[in-house]
């Protein structure tokens, strides 16, 4: 089983058909950015025509046992996660709408400050705010997963306190193998793992030792000494990858609407762009290799396939489904 549990590709039938090529079973899609809660209903009307026109490729992701379907009938399942709050806006009811309409993960902030947590571009982090406490618990609620990979350290330690089901963090690498901002540092993992969370390796070349140069054996091995500190059951893909995207995407993923100026990011003195993949894995057909450099550094075979998608799997069926109350 493969499951990529973060993307953001300029999607097409090019893309659904390399996933197929490549045997990703499930991907966890990015449908919001800055979008509020009326544009993020106009990407999911965009994500069921394509359904509707690749009905042989992909399939609408809602529960676990929908990547066995997919398996079963050689698709790929598609879940739906938002790299920001803002489809919500200020309305905590939205947070069932959205996962009526397929939600199932959501950050709590995207580097800035939200009206729910920290991004981890401030300067400052007073942690968890009065309405992201309330938002935590109804995500618990209704089975939607908090995602804490552009946040900052306290609130997504408080965030893991604070919720009642395991978090993730599906898209980030430790801080100690490659120090960018993004990356997180071990008491974070280790906040979340120890509660039960995932914590999803990215391939963004920004959140890589040695950036696009970046060796399969070197993050193989990242992958396998993370093991050893946290769990292999723990451990999964989240590639961040973005193929075909337009270098101009970069800007609305960076500044939005809540900044005139360019916010440059990290990695780059320059108007942002999207750096060069990694050539071994410039895209979906590029899954085996992961397996491959997951068992040359000595992982056993169970390990690398929990790590390639088993583990991620067995988070979706605890993590989807509402809480089942007294």
């Amino acid at each position: 089983m493969r499951i990529d549990n973060l993307q953001y590709a300029n999607w097409s039938e090019k893309i659904f058909r390399e996933m197929r090529a490549g045997g990703v079973d499930a991907v966890h899609v990015t449908i919001a950015y800055h979008e509020n809660f009326r544009e993020t209903v106009l990407n999911i009307e965009q994500w069921n025509r394509w359904f509707e026109q690749y009905p042989d490729l992909i399939l609408k992701g809602r529960w676990a046992s929908d990547v066995a379907l997919a398996r079963a009938t050689n698709r790929t399942a598609i879940f739906f996660g938002f790299q920001n709050p803002s489809p919500i806006e200020d309305d905590i009811g939205l947070v069932e709408v959205l996962h009526d309409l397929g939600a199932r993960f959501m950050q709590l902030s995207y580097n800035n400050q939200s009206l729910l947590a920290t991004g981890c571009y401030e300067a400052e982090d007073p942690g968890i705010t009065r309405m992201g406490r309330e938002v935590i618990a109804e995500m618990n609620r209704v089975g939607m997963v908090i995602d804490m990979s552009h946040s900052a350290d306290r609130s997504t330690i408080e965030a893991a306190e604070m919720s009642r089901r395991p978090i993730a963090i599906t898209h980030a690498n430790p801080h100690a193998w490659a120090p960018a901002l993004r990356n997180k540092r071990d008491e974070v993992i280790r906040a979340v793992t120890d509660k039960g969370g995932m914590l999803g390796f990215s391939l963004y070349p920004h959140h890589l030792k040695d950036k696009s140069a970046c060796t399969l054996e070197g993050f193989c091995q990242m992958i396998a000494d993370a093991a050893a500190l946290y769990g292999a059951e723990h451990l999964g893909i989240g590639s961040d990858l973005c193929q075909d995207q337009p270098d101009s995407v970069v800007e609305w993923m960076r500044v939005g609407r809540w900044t005139k100026k360019i916010d440059y990011g990290e990695g780059s003195a320059a108007a942002p762009g999207f750096p060069p993949m990694p050539d071994w894995f410039r895209d979906n057909r590029d899954f085996g290799n992961l397996e491959e450099g997951l068992t040359k550094v000595g992982m056993s075979a169970n390990e690398v396939a929990g790590i390639i998608g088993g583990n991620w799997h067995r988070f979706y069926a605890d993590s989807f489904t509402p809480e089942v109350t007294g």
